[in-house]
């Protein structure tokens, strides 16, 4: 039974979403503040956080901030309907997926049950060997799907689910083009759509992290109205 920790100051939401949840097997602890939920994280994590983005004494993103800082586990924001600018920088800032608000808890479980799905598949409880499980070097990188670990130069990086995966698709054909649309399908369930700016906002914190190991990193090059391409060095 995964555990959700489900983070909103609006009760109403609390309420609702963890009864529906519990009526779809998942065990949820709620808190309405960040602060409150950062307290108890420190003590133990759960298997996923949904956290809304404005909350009293710590907001969404602040908790985010220090989740990273531990933890890779995933994260879905819950963000206000018309708040694109929170919802790419939450992206950036290494959340996973974000739901807008008034939302279908439908929708919801099914993000949660996707995102599960790929942190498992990532984990290792796919068996035997395929190139999705096997250890896979190209030039200076190093991943390993069954530790879920990635190294570049020697130099760990810590990626969470969504950037793993998408940096795995990219990496095992070097110098082919991968569109948006086939990332989207590497990264996120059929049932689910995402944007085009999701999978950029991804890239950009991939990137990121892979420059903060290596400064000159640049095996990810963008095709702009095309797609992505790894180019091994």
């Amino acid at each position: 039974m995964s555990k959700i920790a489900l983070v909103d100051d609006d009760r109403n939401i609390l309420t609702s979403v963890s009864m529906t949840l519990e009526a779809e097997g998942f065990e949820v602890e709620t808190y309405n503040d960040g602060q409150a939920a950062l307290d108890a994280f420190n003590k133990k994590l759960p298997d996923m956080a949904v956290l809304d983005i404005k909350m009293p004494r710590m907001d969404g993103m602040d908790l985010l901030q220090r989740l990273r800082q531990k933890t890779q586990m995933p994260v879905i924001f819950l963000t206000s309907k018309d708040d694109e600018i929170d919802e790419v920088l939450g992206l950036r800032m290494g959340a996973d997926d974000y739901v807008k608000k008034p939302f279908s808890q439908r929708l919801l479980v099914e993000r949660i049950r996707a995102l599960l799905r790929r942190q498992e598949a990532v984990a290792g409880d796919v068996t035997g060997t395929t190139p999705e499980t096997k250890v896979m070097e190209r030039g200076h990188l190093r991943m390993d799907p069954l530790r879920h670990s990635v190294s570049w130069k020697g130099q760990d990086v810590s990626l969470t689910v969504t950037e793993f995966l998408l940096l795995q698709a990219l990496a095992q054909r070097p110098g082919f083009v991968k569109s948006r649309d086939q990332l989207m399908d590497v990264a996120y369930d059929d049932q689910v759509y995402v944007d085009d700016r999701t999978i950029d906002s991804h890239i950009k914190r991939l990137r990121k992290k892979m420059r903060s190991a290596d400064p000159d990193f640049a095996a990810i090059e963008t095709l702009y109205g095309i797609g992505y391409r790894y180019n091994e060095e």
